[in-house]
């Protein structure tokens, strides 16, 4: 049966009425209507490759080019006398290192003469005479320490006296010498203000001794004109003296202030063993 089928279906495409005819004349149209030639002439070009070459960028001979710039330099800073700074301070962990706190104080000994004949410069040194108790740490009695003269200068006119300024350098302590940063608060068991060791100020001193040369004086003239007067010669000019020692007593107590300025103020000297008093302002670390 289904040979049958076969053939008859082959019988009828092969048949010449299921031929199929083309129609070319919408193709005839279109030649007609457009020129092919003209329309590849007027498509756009392809996109040309990028070049794999590569590209160096020149820099016209004529530009300058800016001069590189250059960090700003920072001057050195200037030494601080006072603040020392000892190799193998640079050497200890903080987390690990025993710290003496700033504020403490500490009560020593002069181990030489301190007075306004130093120069800024020079050193003075001092010892403990009490041991000082912290966390983890005793400063033992006997502790050095030393200082440098940042400042000083001898008496001065207008009754200004001596002074010497002290700053506390560097400390030595169970062997280990390390730089420390104090002052003096008490001076032969006296509080001094502001680190100045001062020598006593003598103007209003002077005022008071220009009024009393000027009484003195007048007290001299009197008795000198008591004396005339007891002589019957000597009674007419006897008024002289008191009048005279009148006017120097008048421009002495009335000059006084002026005149003071010319006097000198106390100096200063602390003998050797003289008690004082150091006070840290910062902290130190031992290792």
């Amino acid at each position: 049966m289904k040979g049958v089928l076969a053939a008859i279906v082959c019988s009828m495409l092969l048949s010449p009425c299921f031929a199929f005819e083309l129609d070319a004349s919408v193709d005839d149209e279109i030649r007609r209507t457009y020129d092919p030639s003209k329309l590849e002439q007027t498509l756009p070009d392809l996109p040309k490759a990028p070049s794999t070459a590569p590209q160096t960028s020149q820099t016209p001979a004529s530009t300058p080019t800016a001069p590189p710039k250059t960090l700003p330099v920072t001057p050195d800073a200037k030494p601080q006398i006072g603040v020392k700074k000892f190799q193998n301070d640079y050497k200890y962990d903080k987390s690990t290192a025993i710290r003496i706190k700033k504020g403490t104080k500490f009560r020593v000994k002069s181990n030489s003469v301190i007075s306004d004949y130093l120069r800024e410069g020079a050193k003075v040194s001092f010892t403990s005479i009490k041991p000082v108790t912290q966390r983890y740490i005793t400063i033992p009695e006997g502790t050095k320490f030393t200082a440098v003269v940042e400042d000083s200068h001898q008496p001065q006119m207008s009754g200004n006296g001596g002074l010497v300024v002290l700053m506390v350098d560097s400390i030595t302590v169970n062997g280990q010498t390390k730089s420390v940063h104090g002052k003096v608060t008490k001076a032969n068991m006296k509080k001094i203000f502001f680190n100045n060791m001062k020598g006593k100020r003598s103007y209003w001193k002077g005022v008071a001794n220009q009024v009393d040369k000027g009484e003195n004086f007048y007290k001299k003239t009197r008795r000198t004109s008591s004396k005339l007067a007891d002589n019957p010669v000597g009674i007419l000019i006897s008024p002289i003296p008191v009048l005279s020692g009148m006017v120097v007593y008048a421009v002495n107590f009335v000059g006084s202030p002026v005149f003071a300025l010319w006097s000198k103020g106390g100096r200063i000297s602390i003998p050797a063993g003289s008690e004082f008093e150091i006070k840290l302002l910062e902290d130190v670390y031992l290792y």
